[in-house]
């Protein structure tokens, strides 16, 4: 087929190679405009579109889709379909209905449960121990359109964001792959959504990490784990930030401490209460540091019974 590929992060790249090498043509490739990063604030691609020029495929970036002349460079290029992974702006209905097969979304997430912009770390917080990918052809609605294919995958204990991120990006690539071989052999049915058993997935931000160590102590460690590497969970440690990178649940805890209260110091980690139960402390950072193991922080830096971390 002829595709037009809308996509941004690195999650949507193994879609695109995926895509290429089972032989369909990628005419386009649309995907969010450059930004600056860093102090010297050096224009960055993104890795959509880096991977895009290493295959020397048209690159079209525009700042609104819906505008009127993007619309038409998009019609330009006689695509029978547009996939749709992870692009950043909401299409609209000229977009949608554009070519012969219109819009197939890749969205890591078993539709109908987590819709929206963090469907990958939100399935971590909440506990989930399957999740997956599903194709859907799109409609104006948020993650609303008919379901095409799905597959599942299993959460590790210790999944992280990021390791369940890889896992789908891989998974989805996958899928895509046989969504469009299902719609050219006319092989699947579309089936509507339903309503979601899940909240809404929202977008992540840094005030989410911020622990509340009145919660118990199995879904604050979920949370840990959940905005692994982005954006982390942290707590105030002395009035300085403490980043949170691994943890472990433990029953317990003595009812007259308040919750943030370290109960105990061991030599691979320090147990901190919580409103229902025990986190012990495993790995973090500190400011100028780097990412360390518990027990190398706790060689070099005093942190006793009875210190108090806070939100």
């Amino acid at each position: 087929m002829r595709v037009i590929f809308m996509g941004t992060p690195e999650f949507s790249v193994g879609t695109l190679e995926a895509l290429i090498e089972a032989g369909h043509e990628a005419v386009l490739v649309v995907t969010q405009p450059d930004k600056p990063k860093g102090r010297g604030g050096k224009m960055q691609y993104t890795p959509v579109k880096e991977a895009a020029l290493k295959h020397g495929i048209p690159v079209f970036q525009p700042r609104k889709v819906r505008e009127p002349e993007c619309v038409e460079e998009l019609r330009r290029y006689g695509a029978d379909i547009i996939v749709v992974i992870a692009f950043g702006q909401i299409l609209p209905k000229e977009i949608l209905e554009m070519t012969p097969y219109g819009c197939v979304n890749v969205h890591a997430s078993l539709l109908p449960k987590y819709r929206g912009a963090a469907p990958i770390q939100w399935a971590v917080i909440d506990g989930e121990e399957v999740s997956g990918v599903t194709t859907m052809q799109m409609d104006e609605g948020l993650d609303t359109g008919d379901m095409l294919l799905k597959t599942e995958v299993r959460l590790d204990e210790k999944e992280t964001g990021g390791s369940l991120h890889d896992k789908l990006a891989d998974a989805g690539a996958k899928l895509c792959v046989r969504t469009l071989k299902a719609l050219e052999d006319k092989t699947v049915t579309p089936e509507a959504q339903g309503e979601s058993t899940t909240a809404y997935a929202r977008m992540l931000d840094k005030k989410l990490g911020n622990i509340d160590w009145s919660k118990d102590a199995v879904s604050i460690e979920r949370l840990i784990r959940g905005l692994n590497p982005w954006p982390s969970a942290y707590t105030d440690w002395e009035g300085k930030v403490m980043k949170i990178w691994e943890a472990q649940a433990e029953e317990g805890g003595n009812a007259k401490e308040a919750p943030g209260t370290v109960v105990s110091v061991e030599k691979d980690g320090f147990c901190v209460k919580t409103g229902d139960g025990i986190l012990k402390v495993l790995s973090l950072q500190i400011p100028g540091k780097k990412r360390m193991e518990a027990e190398a922080f706790l060689r070099g830096y005093q942190i006793g019974v009875g210190t108090v971390l806070s939100q």
